[in-house]
């Protein structure tokens, strides 16, 4: 499912969103309009992340009362508030997979997506290939399998992703590339190891 992104806005609505911050360091009751902005696109990346709609709408929470907290800190750069608020998304994701070791991280994905990453490493697309991507796709860390899944299964830029994660634009497009080729290695590994004998 593709992210109904808003990163890429143009100066104006940059210029619109630094009053709208502006206006909510000076009263807090002025957050709630970044709030309806962002509401969703955070959810959803949270979601998608735990596949648990109870928890993933208490860690959204947490990220915009953090964000309210703490906005008079934030100093305006440029980007789209959401950078900001994707990278508070992370760290607390990060914080609920250490303290609840029972909340499994997800990945959502759909046949559509896999052939794009099967068609970029040179893989055709059969039933058992896609078998052998996904458990392929579980060799991966955490960091190299959020690469994938923003690239991928969010369709996002890297200049998209370099801001979530605080990294440059290059920087997001080299990870990324790493990411896919040792996915590609484990996959090439897995279609190996299915066609040697039984007790080999």
């Amino acid at each position: 499912m593709k992210i109904n992104s808003i990163f890429h806005q143009d100066d104006n609505r940059l210029l619109l969103e630094k009053s709208m911050i502006l206006k909510s360091k000076e009263n807090p009751e002025n957050f709630g309009s970044l709030y309806r902005i962002y509401h969703e696109s955070i959810f959803r990346y949270i979601y998608n992340r735990i596949g648990d709609l109870d928890l993933a709408n208490d860690i959204t929470s947490v990220v915009f009362m953090k964000a309210l907290l703490n906005i008079k800190k934030y100093e305006y750069r440029g980007l789209p508030f959401s950078s900001w608020l994707f990278r508070i998304a992370k760290s607390e994701l990060n914080q609920s997979f250490r303290n609840n070791k029972k909340t499994q991280r997800t990945i959502s994905i759909d046949k559509i997506q896999l052939g794009q990453i099967m068609e970029d490493i040179v893989i055709d697309e059969t039933d058992n290939n896609i078998k052998q991507l996904l458990k392929s796709l579980s060799r991966l860390n955490n960091n190299q399998v959020e690469l994938i899944e923003m690239r991928y299964f969010e369709k996002r830029s890297y200049r998209e992703i370099g801001q979530i994660l605080d990294i440059t634009e290059n920087n997001a497009k080299v990870k990324t590339f790493r990411a896919l080729s040792k996915l590609r290695k484990h996959f090439k590994q897995r279609v190996i190891n299915a066609k040697k004998p039984k007790g080999y």
